[in-house]
């Protein structure tokens, strides 16, 4: 299961799932951290949902533009970005971006999503400060990873957790598995690495849809590329391969 050695396209994924459910923050946290292995999936004919908690209105220094101009770009931006992984199916919580917190509120709405998409896995940002990665530990990411991962586990499978939504018809569902982006504090049997050698070029591609993120950065092909090969060397894949790597946590 950890063969670092194989080149195959899944290095450590025994068998997809049928249906993922992948929670972020900000619109392009997705593509930043698991573009590649969306790409992956969606080839194998593997359901997957993308849920925003926020619309990244924070995610611009233009002050000609207000809150919900930045809101809707953003939206159609990372609307763009799902077409080219071949994902169609996008919620959006709309909480403030820059401001988030794991409220008991959002593990509720959290719960409620998992229990309509009723995912096999559930991929998120992972909910714990690392200083040699401030930008993967924005205090929204850490926010989103924390509610996320109380949102599976006990939340949406408890039928006393939140109760409105089984007054609304959304019954517990139980999550297999979380995957968490970046790998941090993964050891050898957590650690999940999926080979995007193949499909580096539909991350770059998704991520060229964000405009307002990454319109600046002429180097963004081979600043993916470069990090895609780290992360790959980091893990023993042979030399000229690209990877994503997640630590796996079982849920079951």
């Amino acid at each position: 299961m950890t063969d670092t050695d194989t080149t195959d396209t899944e290095a450590t994924e025994p068998e997809h799932p049928a249906r993922i459910l992948i929670v972020c923050a900000h619109p392009d946290d997705v593509d930043f951290g698991a573009g590649g292995s969306v790409a992956v999936w969606t080839r194998a004919g593997v359901e997957v949902t993308y849920c925003m908690i926020t619309s990244g209105q924070a995610g611009s220094e233009d002050r000609t533009l207000s809150v919900e101009d930045i809101a809707a770009i953003r939206i159609e931006e990372q609307t763009a970005a799902a077409k080219v992984m071949g994902v169609t199916d996008l919620i959006w919580l709309g909480y403030p971006d820059g401001a988030l917190e794991p409220t008991i509120e959002l593990r509720r709405d959290l719960s409620r999503v998992i229990r309509q998409v009723r995912p096999d896995r559930v991929v998120t940002q992972s909910p714990q400060l690392t200083l040699d990665r401030i930008y993967a530990s924005h205090p929204d990411h850490l926010a989103a990873g924390t509610a996320t991962i109380a949102a599976v586990y006990p939340d949406a499978r408890n039928p006393r957790s939140h109760p409105e939504l089984l007054d609304e018809g959304h019954e517990p569902h139980a999550v297999d598995e979380i995957w968490i982006m970046g790998g941090a504090g993964a050891n050898e049997s957590s650690r999940m690495i999926i080979d995007t050698t193949d499909v580096i070029d539909l991350k770059v591609e998704a991520l060229r849809a964000h405009v307002t993120q990454t319109g600046h950065r002429v180097d963004l092909a081979e600043m993916i590329r470069a990090w895609g090969e780290a992360t790959a060397k980091e893990v023993g894949l042979p030399e000229g391969r690209s990877a994503e790597v997640f630590r796996r946590v079982d849920t079951r």
